[in-house]
């Protein structure tokens, strides 16, 4: 299996190839984040655990950088100094959404880098 290593995260390709539905649904689970959040991969989530790992594995990727985001969100509006970087991790986490929608569009298992994996 070949694996890419970047700071944009890493993909990878599956052991098999997604069809055209479950690469439309992972492409989904990413870029449905950016209107209803974290609902999107979680519904997809629980829609398709028992039916397409690809789909699967991209919902739960996405479900965890969602967390993940919210926390550090969280932390940086608590700390009060932390609110003037809120616009540096949205923009850094909107770069890293386009690259996992595009990951997932090639039919490639993609990982968040820097993210919690709270969900297995």
């Amino acid at each position: 299996m070949e694996q890419k290593n970047s700071l944009l995260g890493t993909d990878e390709q599956p052991l098999n190839t997604p069809t055209g539905d479950e690469k439309t649904l992972a492409v989904l689970s990413h870029v449905l984040t950016l209107i209803v959040w974290l609902f999107a991969p979680l519904i997809i989530y629980l829609i398709k655990k028992d039916e397409s790992e690809f789909v699967t594995a991209h919902a739960k990727e996405s479900l965890n950088f969602q967390i993940t985001i919210s926390l550090v969100g969280l932390l940086l509006i608590i700390t009060i100094v932390g609110i003037f970087l809120l616009w540096v991790v949205g923009i850094f986490a909107m770069i890293l959404i386009i690259v996992a929608t595009v990951r997932a569009s090639e039919g490639k298992l993609y990982r968040y880098p820097f993210t919690l994996r709270l969900i297995k």
